[in-house]
């Protein structure tokens, strides 16, 4: 690729100055894959460069994940160290920033039990409650960006010949995050002004409900009182702006947890920690699944909802035109950060707190009684296409267009 080296600099500089938004005298903490070395040291340097007071990185490597689910004793997948949880806590309470490059193999679990997957997933999500209680808060600074790992490359570039696969996966990467642009932080500050206009329409109208119609899809989704879109990215709790989804083009909400009813069929796979989920419809009555299937993978659905009471309602809504740049490059990604921002979504699990005037003061109690859902999880799925229309209700009963054929037309 022409240029790489220059791309690559000017990306790590993007996720630093833009993503975590790393401020002098902090300290980073960053996940990344081992496949992701090079940029993951160019993103140390700008960190540093940027201030930041301690770097501190923890390899992932997927190998040797999987290897503890082909091996592992039984009492290994309920099993999370308190210490590391403890740890996280303790660096959230000194304010870092964390980010994470995240690349799940779309393919890493196959043939693995699915419930030990699930167990797995619910003891680290228990024991780091507190710990999500800061990134779900925007309390912190923290930011999911991607970069290409082989095996991810061979699943979304198929149909390319393999030594063309990964250079291909760097190409879309760049290209969905701006970073060809002569300056890519301007070229982001202007997109995330975009989607804050579109933000400010949407809380302007107070619609009371949304009502989603698709092949597949008749849903009536209500909002509670005081719900607020947001999009782009957020303040931490210092006033510090940072962006947590790189790339995105999305806005979103919190539906209301007892409010939404009716039918829904996704539109695009779902990589659900690993294992494909794919064809997916849900039944919603009073914001409770009662139905569900999938074409394939349906045992992983049974295991997400069976994670806690939370897990079989929604907690997010989120609006994608489907004339938009991940989408306009017509290609799945088996990636939920990407996928998501080509698609309307729904997340099962947890709102955020965010979503709702005053949420991030309330207790999970209080965010019960608003209409916020809580839990353990949060599972974006896709439901967005070139079929999606969707009506605003407002409060005296008008119903008006908001998307006719997955685009704004509001």
């Amino acid at each position: 690729m022409k240029d790489f080296d220059l791309m690559l600099d000017k990306y790590a500089n993007l996720v630093v100055k833009v993503g975590v938004n790393v401020q002098p005298g902090q300290v980073l903490m960053i996940h990344a894959p081992l496949e992701t070395v090079d940029l993951t040291r160019l993103i140390v340097g700008k960190a540093y460069e940027a201030g930041a007071k301690y770097v501190m990185v923890e390899w992932e490597d997927e190998v040797t994940t999987r290897i503890r689910y082909e091996k592992g004793p039984e009492d290994s997948f309920n099993y999370y160290p308190q210490w590391q949880a403890d740890m996280l806590e303790q660096f959230a309470e000194g304010n870092g920033a964390v980010l994470h490059i995240k690349v799940p193999d779309p393919e890493l679990f196959r043939g693995i039990d699915s419930s030990k997957v699930s167990a797995a997933v619910k003891a680290a999500a228990v024991a780091r409650k507190n710990y999500q209680n800061y990134t779900r808060n925007n309390k912190i600074s923290w930011s999911l960006v991607k970069a290409p790992t082989r095996a991810w490359a061979n699943k979304v570039f198929a149909d390319l010949p393999e030594e063309e696969r990964v250079e291909a996966m760097w190409e879309a990467v760049f290209q969905m995050n701006r970073v060809g642009s002569v300056d890519p932080v301007t070229a982001w500050r202007e997109h995330i002004n975009n989607l804050k206009e579109s933000q400010e329409r949407m809380n302007a109208k107070r619609y009371k409900s949304l009502h989603y119609r698709a092949p597949g899809t008749d849903l009536r989704v209500e909002m509670p009182e005081g719900h607020l879109w947001r999009g782009g990215g957020g303040e931490n709790a210092s006033g510090v702006y940072f962006v947590a989804n790189m790339p995105t083009e999305e806005i979103y909400t919190m539906p209301h947890r007892t409010g939404v009813n009716g039918t829904v069929s996704s539109t695009l796979p779902l990589n659900l920690n690993g294992r494909l989920v794919d064809g997916i419809t849900f039944t919603f009555k009073d914001g409770k699944v009662v139905a569900y299937d999938a074409k394939s993978g349906r045992e992983h659905l049974t295991s997400l909802l069976e994670t806690d009471e939370g897990a079989s309602y929604l907690g997010e809504m989120a609006l994608v035109p489907h004339n938009s740049p991940i989408s306009n490059l017509n290609r799945v990604f088996y990636n939920t950060g990407i996928d998501e921002n080509a698609s309307c979504h729904f997340a099962l699990g947890s709102a955020y707190p965010v979503n709702i005037v005053g949420g991030t003061k309330l207790t999970s109690e209080e965010l019960l009684e608003r209409g916020a859902n809580v839990s353990l999880t949060h599972v974006d799925f896709m439901i967005g296409s070139a079929e999606l229309d969707i009506d605003g209700e407002l409060a005296d009963g008008t119903i008006e267009p908001v998307f006719r054929k997955g685009n704004w037309v509001l």
